[in-house]
């Protein structure tokens, strides 16, 4: 602990005492993900800096309000990265709201999610006690499933003070291949190219056009090439970044964005609305203005489920709803971690 961190435990002891809901912030470069914020800013921006960095452990340990883009520079002057590509949103997306939100980029299905590279977090509970979970070294796993709750809990259970991530080595080389095909074509590859031993590290499909990534030697993805055929796209290395960060013109769309998660294989959707095929089939993204229940009623009849992402009414929930039995699990975690609820309180689901 240091006097920052104390301070912030003095304040959530003090908000827990008098039933202050806090919101917690660091970059805010994701306040419009999950249900409309609410209570006292918390702000842990300044909180920055790295606690330490092992390039021949692939371990990094870092504080929640650092900046994704600084240490993304800082790991790629040793060759090194966050494998699961976290969008940066500029440069003020910070390391404790990219765990807290759970967002990896296009390398997804392949190489892993932010929770695949979680070894451990060190946070605060709604009632201002500092936990420790996990490690900070990949062969260490006491209390790794801990550490991984707080990935994609929007800050509802704590907040987190620093993180220590697994790293890989930057690969040797890139290609971006693309095929003018249909969605359905398009789908199929994604799911047959999946099955084979290729170097594959994203597939998107958009606007007729199919495009895939190839990671790897230079042996490996010029071998991969030959098989694979298309066209190369010089300008490959610019569209993942543009999807990974949503710059891309589909994004711009006014209609609402839906992050559909579906089953790898299942066929096009055929929904109202501008629509791109990602991770390999599994993520959808949805620009629609149709009602909440038809989208999600959809992608529940096909197993999946269904995220207002961007826009619509954040009153309610954004969320696909839960089964009654998690959403009770939902809540006893709440409970345990801040049992008066005032951290980051409805931000992922109105009721927790």
């Amino acid at each position: 602990m240091n006097d920052w961190s104390d301070r912030l435990v003095e304040r959530i002891r003090e908000a827990n005492a008098l039933g202050t809901q806090l919101r917690i912030i660091g970059g805010d470069s994701k306040y419009f993900l999950g249900c409309q914020p609410r209570g006292e800013q918390l702000d842990v921006s300044d909180y920055t800096g790295v606690l330490s960095y092992e390039p021949t452990e692939l371990v990094v340990t870092v504080r929640a309000g650092t900046p994704v883009a600084e240490v993304q520079a800082m790991l790629k002057e040793s060759g090194q990265c966050l494998a699961f590509e976290p969008p940066e949103f500029g440069t003020v997306a910070t390391v404790g709201g990219a765990v807290a939100s759970g967002l990896s980029g296009p390398c997804r299905p392949y190489a892993g999610s932010v929770r695949d590279f979680v070894l451990g977090v060190t946070c605060v509970n709604g009632l201002g006690e500092s936990l420790r979970f996990g490690g900070q070294v990949i062969k260490n796993v006491a209390g790794y499933d801990v550490s991984r709750l707080m990935v994609g809990a929007m800050g509802t259970l704590g907040v987190i003070l620093d993180v220590s991530f697994k790293v890989l080595p930057m690969l040797e080389s890139e290609q971006t291949r693309v095929y003018e095909v249909s969605e359905e074509t398009a789908i199929a590859k994604m799911n047959e190219w999946a099955a084979h031993p290729l170097p594959l590290t994203a597939s998107c499909y958009l606007e007729n056009e199919l495009r895939i990534r190839l990671s790897g030697t230079e042996i490996g993805v010029t071998a991969a090439v030959r098989e694979l055929g298309g066209a190369q796209d010089p300008a490959g290395s610019q569209f993942w970044r543009e999807l990974r960060e949503q710059n891309l013109p589909f994004f711009d769309s006014a209609g609402i964005l839906w992050r559909l998660v579906v089953p790898p294989a299942t066929p096009p959707l055929g929904l109202p609305g501008d629509a791109l095929v990602d991770w390999g089939g599994s993520q959808r993204w949805l620009s629609s203005s149709q009602e909440d229940e038809a989208v999600r009623g959809a992608i529940q009849a096909v197993g999946g489920h269904a995220t207002r992402f961007r826009g619509g009414d954040r009153s309610l929930n954004v969320f696909h709803p839960l089964a009654p039995g998690i959403s009770m699990l939902h809540k006893n975690l709440k409970n345990a971690f801040d049992p008066a609820g005032i951290l980051n309180p409805g931000r992922l689901y109105r009721e927790i």
